[in-house]
């Protein structure tokens, strides 16, 4: 499921010539993905025609509108936790901190939380390691996904492609909570701005992000995962499993 993230990833980027030029190996990728069913493998195929087929500047079009102008379809993960809240901030120093300490290095101009970023990070890591933080998302990707669905957009399929690969949501709340965030039009200007101009999105109850039932869970599982293993126990045994 590794070559998923991957795929996805490179999905998610920018559309550019380069991106253009690399349809074949994306569709012989996402062919061999047989984990996949076939009629996901088919939409991922298409989105690759879509991007690869049409007018450059009309893809990039496209895309600026999707995900960099609609604040509701935005691929920096924690913004649809945080908003532009201090949180974030400390949100993104944990993210930083677990690249850093796999080795994992971010262009000069990437967000820790750019999920295409993200992405790539977990097709370094081992099916479980990767499973375990994709499920930290699962909620955010099944928002995404619902709103690009609404708008019939082909790039539903990635997020139908990370669902499959592990991003699922462990409960409706947390999807409806990011679901609360308004879904701006991006042709609406004058609306846009009193989106970006309003105060960091918020959850029911002071600590919303932080319970079981709290938005933000992967980091809580970046957490974890930097806590100290547990002093070894008293030598009882010398075998390791």
């Amino acid at each position: 499921m590794s070559r998923i993230f991957k795929i996805a990833s490179v999905l998610l980027t920018y559309p550019t010539p380069e991106l253009q030029a690399a349809a074949p190996e994306l569709r012989a990728a996402i062919a061999a993905e047989t984990c996949l069913p076939s009629a996901l493998r088919t939409a991922l195929d298409e989105l690759v025609g879509t991007i690869a087929d049409r007018d450059i500047y009309a893809a990039q079009e496209d895309y600026v509108l999707l995900f960099d102008r609609t604040r509701s379809l935005s691929l920096n993960l924690f913004e649809h936790v945080h908003g532009e809240s201090r949180d974030r901030g400390q949100a993104m120093v944990d993210l930083l901190g677990m690249y850093e300490a796999a080795g994992f290095v971010l262009g000069a101009r990437e967000l820790p939380d750019h999920l295409p970023a993200f992405l790539e990070y977990l097709s370094t890591r081992s099916a479980a390691e990767a499973t375990e933080l994709a499920g930290g998302i699962g909620h955010i990707i099944e928002a995404l996904q619902e709103r690009l669905i609404a708008r019939n957009s082909p790039y539903a399929a990635i997020f139908a492609a990370l669902i499959a690969a592990g991003a699922t949501a462990e409960d409706r709340e947390a999807v409806a909570m990011v679901m609360d965030l308004p879904d701006d039009d991006p042709t609406d200007l004058a609306a846009l701005d009193q989106v970006w101009e309003e105060d960091a999105v918020r959850f029911a109850g002071a600590a919303a992000g932080e319970g079981d039932c709290g938005p933000d869970r992967l980091r809580r599982r970046l957490r974890a995962a930097a806590r100290p293993a547990a002093d070894p126990a008293p030598a009882a045994t010398e075998e390791v499993s």
